[in-house]
């Protein structure tokens, strides 16, 4: 028992002749604020690149390092279920990634998503080919909000579809 008294004693010593006795707390969420980006952008990466080694996709000119730090990528599979969303969609509207995993992306749309926008990106997933449009999306909340998609169709290494991969960002 006196082992553990006297090492009690000395660190309460070392702790009393410290020139700073405080730790700045205010500063503690501002860091874990910081990992908490650092390791999901690391995850997601990691998804990503293995989704695209799984799948054999073929080569492509997407940056995602780059695309994961200012938008929001979504994948799904050729039936049009989400099969990966990265975790920055919970900042542009609300969701958490599994929390529309296996869904389709239209549970962002509503009354104010236009139709004919609608139509042009149906059409464009019907005939395999890039698209780029604006549509109007609901977030969580209800709220609506301007999102502009930049949508692609993905091959393997055979050209056969694989899946679908969406570049989104609040317009």
């Amino acid at each position: 028992m006196s082992d553990f008294r006297q090492y009690e004693e000395a660190i309460a010593m070392y702790h009393r002749n410290l020139t700073i006795k405080t730790v700045p707390v205010y500063s503690w969420d501002f860091h874990s604020d910081f990992l908490s980006a650092i390791k999901n952008f690391f995850a997601d990466l990691s998804k990503l690149n293995a989704i695209a080694v799984q799948n054999k996709w073929a080569q492509n000119n997407w940056d995602l390092k780059k695309s994961l730090k200012e938008e929001v990528i979504v994948v799904t599979d050729v039936k049009l279920q989400i099969v990966f969303a990265s975790h920055n969609m919970m900042t542009m509207n609300g969701y958490s990634a599994a929390e529309v995993l296996g869904k389709s992306p239209k549970m962002f749309q509503g009354e104010a998503t236009n139709q004919i926008t609608s139509n042009e990106i149906r059409k464009a997933i019907l005939h395999q080919q890039p698209f780029e449009k604006t549509v109007m999306n609901y977030k969580k909340n209800g709220e609506v909000y301007v999102c502009l998609i930049k949508g692609f169709p993905v091959f393997n290494s055979k050209g056969e579809l694989r899946h679908y991969i969406a570049f989104e960002k609040a317009a």
